[in-house]
């Protein structure tokens, strides 16, 4: 947040311990990997350079239903070709717009051509439950302000 406690980019919001592999990973390893840390989204990299990503559906469509087996590269079957990504400067509303009209739901915050963190849908809906608290809240302080004035 910044200093009036209002998000404005996305840098705000990602989030930053990001679980990634490499193309020496292959299908079997990413699928440990997202069962380990509960999740359906892995970036590809190579060092910090964002290569391309692999979700739990290209798992399914491009590996097992096309029956590769575990020891199948990473390469068959990540997202390589125009991955959406976009820099931590990034206004976060334009961030939400950018994944409805792309239907994603994590959005890779790149920088310096390297991978800095990650946006998911989740984090966007945290994000507007703050502002709406912050929003009620304030109300419920200005008013009470204008009833303390009123009764002196």
């Amino acid at each position: 947040m910044n200093a009036n406690g209002t998000v404005k980019t996305v840098r705000d919001i990602m989030q930053t311990d990001i679980v990634t592999v490499t193309l020496k990973d292959n299908i079997y390893e990413i699928a440990l990997k997202m069962k380990q840390h509960d999740i359906g989204f892995i970036p590809v990299v190579e060092g910090k350079q964002l290569l391309g990503v692999v979700t739990d559906r290209d798992l399914v469509v491009r590996g097992y239903a096309e029956k590769h087996s575990g020891s199948t590269a990473v390469k068959e079957v990540m997202s390589d070709q125009q991955v959406v990504s976009v820099p931590p400067t990034t206004p976060v509303d334009e961030a939400a717009r950018l994944m409805a009209k792309n239907q994603i739901r994590r959005l890779p915050i790149v920088e310096n051509n390297e991978l800095v963190g990650v946006v998911a849908i989740g984090d966007l809906a945290v994000r507007s439950k703050l502002e709406e608290e912050a929003g009620h809240a304030l109300s419920e302080i200005s008013e009470k302000h204008k009833q303390s004035i009123g009764h002196n």
